[in-house]
């Protein structure tokens, strides 16, 4: 596969000879399926998107579980129902990244932190046993943007990742581009220090952008997502909530 690397610490952050991480690792894992857990229609695209579409492009099938409709969102460009237009718009997206299925739960938006969270893995191990995925892509466990139901998606992925033994990949923000964003928005943007981030990633953001307008009620030319590209260009940060085994 063409993003595999030919060594394990080509997916992890350098060590230097005294054991000290040096620099983040430059490649992906090279999964022939991973399994992309998300709490709302557009986070595949406005925060995955360039990962998904560069492992999409590699051979891998990536597989996409959303647990809410987003119906509860402040957003809407077109005066849509929101519950019905949004899985329509998470399907078009996930055609463009090419990905290979999509399971879209019916959570009530913003009440997935309040949901036990074995119900919420459950899911998570349903479809880990149905595809069989050699890892797991996720937001990062501070939610990157703070959504309470971003982090209980984390939570859940994780934790059904630990029970199968599989790893997982989280999509991370660079402290200083969060800081930025933060700074410009008033959002509550997460991001980490270097040496907090395990892989940059170089990507394409072609298909990314068509994703992202697919989720037209969501988008508009002031979107932060655009800003956030801006900001990062080509490069995007991960960081390992469960490590590959050595």
């Amino acid at each position: 596969m063409a993003l595999q690397a030919p060594g394990p610490d080509r997916t992890a952050r350098q060590q230097t000879p005294g054991g000290r991480a040096s620099r983040p690792g430059r490649f992906l894992p090279g999964w022939a399926k991973v399994l992309v857990v998300v709490a709302h229609p557009d986070d595949e695209s406005f925060g995955l998107g360039a990962i998904i579409s560069q492992l999409t492009a590699a051979g891998a099938a990536a597989h996409i579980l959303c647990y809410t409709h987003g119906e509860s969102s402040m957003l809407n460009e077109n005066g849509a129902d929101l519950d019905t237009e949004r899985e329509a718009e998470l399907r078009h997206a996930s055609t463009e990244l090419a990905a290979a299925s999509v399971t879209l739960l019916g959570y009530p938006d913003g009440c997935l932190a309040a949901t036990p969270l074995g119900e919420l893995a459950a899911y998570v191990t349903h479809l880990i046993a149905r595809h069989q995925p050699e890892g797991l892509l996720v937001f990062d466990d501070t939610g990157v943007t703070g959504h309470p139901d971003h982090q209980a998606a984390t939570r859940a992925a994780a934790q059904a990742a630990t029970a199968a033994g599989l790893p997982v990949l989280a999509w991370a923000m660079p402290a200083a581009v969060a800081g930025r964003l933060q700074a410009e928005t008033g959002q509550p943007f997460t991001g980490h220090p270097p040496g907090r981030l395990d892989l940059c990633i170089r990507v394409d953001r072609t298909r990314q952008r068509r994703a992202a307008l697919a989720h037209a009620s969501q988008i508009s030319p002031a979107a932060v997502l655009w800003r956030r590209l801006q900001l990062q260009g080509d490069c995007e940060h991960l960081r390992w909530l469960r490590p590959p085994r050595a």
